[in-house]
């Protein structure tokens, strides 16, 4: 057996399993790409190794693959690295799920069309989505956007078609920094500001800077959101997992890590344990900065959205030679406008455009779009629409929790797209989401977007994409998978952290 720790980019096998299991998948080879194979994240990796394995015949039909934390732990990678990857193929039916039963291969080369004709689907559509990560898709407001794509189409200068401009388009710098200024209490320009296509090409493209100036190790929180991990990893910088509380990011096990010069926070509202950075921490995390020559990038997520005061200002203010701010408005409008933007220390705006010589801005009419939606309210306008129908549908998925699963435990600031249910020590997390799945009920166990081992359960519920309406038949789903049968387990101590 090859060692696994550490062996990304190689063959890699796993014999956890007795060789008597001759259907188990686990003794399967799995050729995963190098990091550097066109700078694709692990989990899309992992997906097309697995895919091909299967399409080869190397995985048969009926062969059972590993259960999602075993595979983690062995890939040493994150849970949520293995789990969109088996949720993906899972979609392209080449896996299937079912409560109760391992994760196994439905797919082969002589039966396929026969299956897809005379059979139904695995597993039942999602009714009800309670994952994280999506804002209100059916609240986007498509009239005022066309709008705005009509009027810049009409008006957008002959020069305006011409190559793009790397850091984006002026109009749109201009619109950004204005609106963080007035919005996020940010210190922001024009020159500072560069157009991206979202929070996870900003913190690429910021990675790079930061490799190209000598800082090979850069502190993650945990736990954190795996696309974060991964734009770091693919930018070729080791991750060094920090624990969070209720506070944000412990500052003192950073300076203890001696390593990191640089570090991805959520100040406003950490994703996914809802905690706010608070004031002691902020300027702790500056003090640390300095005292290293080191960096902090401030992943601005879904902070627009704060409920029981006014949105709190970013960080980036008190420092903005040492603070990188990246936001996009995926959470606010839709992922699908990759549109976002990172501003950048002026002292640092040169390396990291030269770091990034080739990163293409999005297409220039997309960036006056949003400018003239920006600069005309419409955005603003969206906004506080948004605020009180997320204000509305929290408090209704806090008190059906209350009234139905009331041994749980909601943590988190009133604020953004999710909150973390605590459930009682013992519960089986992985049972709790497979039954769950089983009735269309999509969740997520914070596991997933842990570094090391299981923790304490816990699920990461999202209700940005979701109906008022739908959320009590989810949460009664949610009681039901709870008490499924095996979704308790014997209370374990948690094991030691695996070193990153």
């Amino acid at each position: 057996m090859e060692k696994t720790v550490g062996a990304i980019g190689r063959a890699v096998r796993s014999n956890v399993v007795a060789d008597s299991q001759t259907n188990s998948a686990w003794a399967t080879l799995l050729d995963i790409e190098p990091r550097e194979a066109g700078r694709r994240p692990l989990h899309d990796r992992l997906t097309r190794a697995l895919r091909a394995a299967i399409r080869d015949g190397r995985l048969g039909t009926g062969a059972a693959v590993p259960p999602s934390r075993a595979l983690a732990e062995e890939l040493a990678c994150s849970r949520w690295v293995v789990t969109e990857a088996y949720g993906q193929l899972i979609a392209e039916g080449y896996l299937a799920a079912r409560v109760g039963s391992a994760t196994r291969v439905s797919w082969s080369p002589e039966t396929i069309p026969a299956r897809r004709a005379t059979s139904g689907p695995t597993q039942p559509p999602v009714r009800y989505d309670l994952a994280p990560g999506l804002p209100d898709l059916r609240a986007f407001p498509r009239r005022r956007w066309a709008e705005a794509v009509h009027a810049v189409t009409g008006s957008a200068g002959r020069y305006d078609l011409g190559p793009p401009d790397p850091a984006g388009h002026p109009g749109l710098r201009g619109t950004v920094a204005e609106y963080l200024r007035r919005s996020r209490g940010a210190e922001a320009q024009p020159g500072s500001v560069v157009v991206c296509a979202g929070i996870t090409d900003g913190l690429f493209r910021i990675c790079r800077a930061l490799r190209a100036e000598g800082i090979a190790e850069v502190a993650v929180e945990d736990p954190g959101w795996g696309r974060l991990r991964d734009a770091v990893t693919s930018a070729g910088l080791r991750i060094h997992p920090v624990p969070v509380d209720r506070e944000g990011v412990r500052v003192a096990e950073l300076a203890r890590a001696g390593g990191p010069r640089a570090v991805v926070v959520g100040a406003a509202h950490q994703f996914p344990t809802g905690a706010m950075l608070s004031p002691a921490r902020r300027a702790e995390l500056v003090r640390w900065a300095r005292a290293v020559d080191g960096y902090v990038v401030e992943d601005d997520y879904d902070a627009e959205f704060r409920y029981d005061r006014r949105p709190i200002a970013v960080m980036q203010g008190l420092d903005p030679r040492r603070v990188f701010l990246v936001g996009s408005v995926s959470k606010t409008l839709s992922p699908a406008l990759g549109l976002g933007w990172l501003v950048a220390p002026p002292a640092r705006l040169p390396a990291l455009m030269a770091a990034n010589a080739v990163a293409a801005p999005p297409p220039v009419l997309d960036q006056l779009a949003l400018a003239t939606f920006v600069d005309r309210g419409w955005y603003d306008t969206h906004l506080r629409a948004a605020r009180r129908r997320f204000r509305t549908r929290r408090d209704v998925l806090v008190r059906e929790l209350a009234a139905r699963v009331p041994q749980s435990r909601v943590a988190g600031t009133a604020a953004g797209l999710h909150i973390l249910l605590h459930l009682p020590d013992g519960t089986d997390t992985d049972t709790v989401v497979t039954a769950a799945a089983g009735s269309g009920l999509r969740l997520v166990d914070l596991d997933a977007y842990r570094s090391g081992r299981s923790g304490p359960p816990a699920l990461v519920l999202g209700y940005g994409n979701i109906t008022d309406a739908e959320i009590p038949p989810a949460v009664a789903l949610l009681r039901k998978a709870l008490e499924a049968p095996r979704s308790r387990r014997r209370a374990l101590p948690v094991p030691p952290r695996r070193p990153a």
